[in-house]
């Protein structure tokens, strides 16, 4: 029994195929609708992935790795896109996204950690940003639930706070009142054509009309894998347009503040404990999401006694208080990381096919970047000289990565 091809409005296909509803996935969707273009999303379910289990820190100033310079950039360009990205979608939806502009303290519990956060800072003042050292007892003063321990800290103003699972049912809202149609089921493989790229073909589940969508084959002119860490799984996918990414898992909890304890903290607190990283993020509502481990365990998603141990232990180093407050959920999820930490994006090895995957760390934050990014090379066929750097074609052998180049203008595919 053949399977049957499955056309777009109008009785044409689809002009984009979105392989992926996570936020990066809807966010394509809905600026590529914006911009006219027939658009599907393929997910069994629209609006979850990493997102669920993401703490939501805005944070391109604090999250600044040495190396990671042209990263910084994008970062930076993404951030300052969130409060009008915000008011859009609120506008648009009715929805809060629950974009909180409350800013950000790393702190310091020893010399060592002091020590870090002064070469952190120093990056930070030579590539132009804006951060405060703070002594032991200024942090106090601004945040009184840390520890007497703290050492210094900086105070970085810019680094903000979204929630993703309010961004994600956004995204959902908007992309259903753009016209974005939602198949939800899963890929089973990628179509290809004449050496094309052409759409993909479904596995079981539904259709945008409800009917079956087992075997169905969905015709596209242009397809975008943004499956997050799944991106590089899909079959049919060929070896030269495969994106080399990989899970990372990491834990997250979700504490509940009392109204009796609040305001426990008024901005995002991180740290490096014991040379781990741990981060309380809080929410209006009285939420407080504390995270997170970095565990190279392939595609375990196991929340794990141990995990749930050390980040209680380290939390409770930098705010005892910690302890006394109810636990609420244990998650854990797979971030998409790429060979130098930096996404994907753009026009793959194989026409038809942009990638926009590998953001690790940074999903969240480049949201709304790379929806307008993705949205002008699929509508223009030029990738903006803003994501050059990040094509997924640099890891072709001799090409530069973004942590070594400034620009480096990608090879365009135009569209047939």
């Amino acid at each position: 029994m053949h399977a049957s091809t499955q056309k777009g409005p109008g009785g044409r296909s689809h002009e984009v195929l979105v392989i992926g509803g996570g936020i990066i996935g809807l966010v394509t969707a809905w600026r590529a609708a914006q911009r006219g273009l027939h658009t599907a999303v393929v997910d069994p379910t629209p609006g979850g992935g990493a997102a669920h289990v993401a703490a939501g820190m805005l944070a391109a100033v604090t999250e600044l790795h040495y190396g990671e310079e042209t990263l910084l950039g994008l970062n930076l360009e993404s951030a300052r896109r969130y409060p009008d990205f915000a008011a859009e979608l609120a506008d648009t939806t009715g929805q809060d996204i629950g974009f909180r502009p409350s800013g950000t303290l790393a702190v310091a519990l020893d010399s060592d950690d002091r020590l870090h956060l002064r070469d952190l800072h120093a990056l930070q003042r030579r590539c132009g940003l804006e951060s405060t050292w703070l002594t032991g007892r200024e942090c106090r003063r601004l945040e009184p639930m840390l520890a007497p321990g703290v050492r210094g800290g900086l105070r970085v103003d810019a680094d903000h706070q979204v929630d993703p699972r309010r961004l994600a049912a956004a995204l959902v809202t908007a992309c259903e009142r753009a016209g974005v149609l939602f198949h939800r089921a899963p890929v089973s493989r990628l179509r290809v054509e004449r050496d094309r790229a052409a759409g993909a073909v479904l596995g079981e589940g539904s259709l945008h009309d409800g009917a079956p969508a087992g075997g169905v084959e969905l015709a596209a002119d242009q397809t975008v894998l943004a499956a997050g860490s799944l991106s590089g799984q899909i079959d049919g996918l060929p070896p030269e347009a495969k994106p080399p990414i990989r899970p990372v898992k990491g834990q997250v909890l979700r504490l509940q503040v009392p109204p009796a304890y609040a305001p426990f903290l008024s901005r995002t607190v991180r740290a490096v404990v014991r040379g781990g990283h741990v981060y309380l993020v809080p929410r209006e509502n009285g939420e407080l999401v504390l995270g997170a481990t970095s565990e190279e365990l392939g595609w375990d998603t196991t929340v794990t006694a141990g995990g749930v141990y050390e980040l209680l232990r380290d939390a409770h180093e930098l705010v005892p208080g910690i302890t006394e407050l109810p636990l609420t959920e244990t998650r854990a999820g797979l971030r998409p990381g790429s060979p130098d930490n930096a996404p994907l994006l753009g026009p793959s090895e194989l026409p038809g096919l942009h990638l926009a995957t590998g953001h690790y760390r940074n999903g969240v934050l480049l949201t709304p970047l790379t929806g307008e990014l993705l949205a002008a090379v699929l509508s223009t066929g030029e990738l903006p000289a803003l994501a050059r750097p990040f094509s997924p074609r640099r890891f072709r052998t001799g090409l530069p990565s973004p942590t070594t180049v400034n620009d480096a203008p990608a090879r365009q595919q135009q569209p047939a």
